[in-house]
């Protein structure tokens, strides 16, 4: 096999071997140990998460007519 040409990028490009464990260790990520670690107040109320159940339920029906 021969080396590439100087000027002529590698496909795919060569990148350092790194672990999982490495990226999430920088990025300072811990595991999900409960659902509690997912929870969020995305909706700051039942109508207002009923207004966008429903609005997603019609845009859904829209795409497949």
């Amino acid at each position: 096999m021969s080396t590439p040409e100087i000027g002529h990028p590698l496909y795919p490009p060569l990148r350092p071997t790194v672990t999982v464990e490495e990226l999430l260790a920088v990025r300072g990520t811990q595991p999900i140990r409960s659902l509690d670690d997912l929870a969020a107040d995305t909706f700051d109320s039942d109508e207002e998460l009923d207004e966008f159940l429903a609005f997603t339920c019609a845009e859904r029906r829209r795409d497949v007519a």
